[in-house]
């Protein structure tokens, strides 16, 4: 089994054991465990259908998993509510289908969380939206809907919608899927921009060049469980598993 990626810090935040789940008959995610330090930016890759986006619900519990324990920044992961709203708050996440509200302006995207779960000024909300949009690059989209955006500009929207939060954690399930390919780069170009901020983030993606650029780690999932569990370059230059092999020999021309 390969030695994981060398973390950032020696502080977990997000403890993973031993986790299932099953969808019926079908085994989503097999005896899964890992655990992700501060600071750390980690790309989860892998075929369709491997578990990659279960994982990654799993962890602000979109998904509820059957067996196991998740322990995100020293909180258990359950069915305590009040657990569940603080981890939350603490822990943001981008969509692949950026599931904004649609009859909101993007200024009120943004601000709508911090003024109801930080409880925050209307004035304090708005400065800081305008002040994330400014560093997405479209502080002059602001009052503007979701529809008269392009997929990638609503994308950086969700991804300054969650930064409004002040989260320690960025979950990201695959942010550039449902993008044209021209405006797939715009994404990446703030997401890499943000893992030189310290902010920890775990990102699901199909985009192997910005996995062996940005991340500090990669795991590789197949058919439920972890395969490989190391740096960028031990796993694009030599992996140790025949699947993730063969994996990468058919997306090779990504990177």
């Amino acid at each position: 089994m390969p030695q994981p990626a060398q973390p950032n810090t020696e502080r977990p935040i997000i403890v993973a054991r031993n986790i299932d789940k099953r969808f019926g008959a079908f085994h989503a995610l097999r005896n899964v465990s890992a655990s992700f330090s501060e600071g750390q930016v980690t790309a989860i890759v892998g075929p369709s259908g491997s578990g990659k986006s279960t994982f990654l619900r799993t962890l602000n519990r979109l998904e509820k998993h059957d067996s196991g324990s998740i322990v995100v920044d020293g909180i258990e992961l359950n069915d305590d509510l009040k657990h569940l709203d603080t981890i939350r708050r603490e822990v943001g996440m981008v969509f692949q289908s950026f599931n904004l509200f649609s009859h909101l302006t993007i200024l009120r995207n943004i601000t709508l969380a911090p003024m109801r779960v930080r409880k925050m000024s209307r004035a304090d909300a708005e400065a800081k939206a305008l002040a994330l949009l400014e560093r997405v690059g479209l502080k002059n989209q602001a009052h503007k809907y979701p529809v008269q955006l392009s997929g990638g500009q609503q994308q950086r929207v969700a991804i300054a919608r969650a930064l409004a939060m002040d989260p320690k954690v960025l979950l990201f399930d695959e942010p550039t899927s449902a993008l044209d390919p021209e405006m797939v780069n715009e994404v990446l170009t703030v997401m890499r921009e943000l893992a030189h901020t310290g902010i920890t983030m775990l990102v699901v993606t199909h985009e192997m060049g910005f996995a062996k650029e940005v991340a500090d780690r990669v795991i590789f999932f197949d058919e439920g469980a972890i395969l490989e569990d190391t740096t960028p370059q031990a796993f694009f230059t030599n992996p140790d598993h025949e699947r993730a092999q063969a994996f990468l020999a058919q997306v090779r021309h990504g990177f």
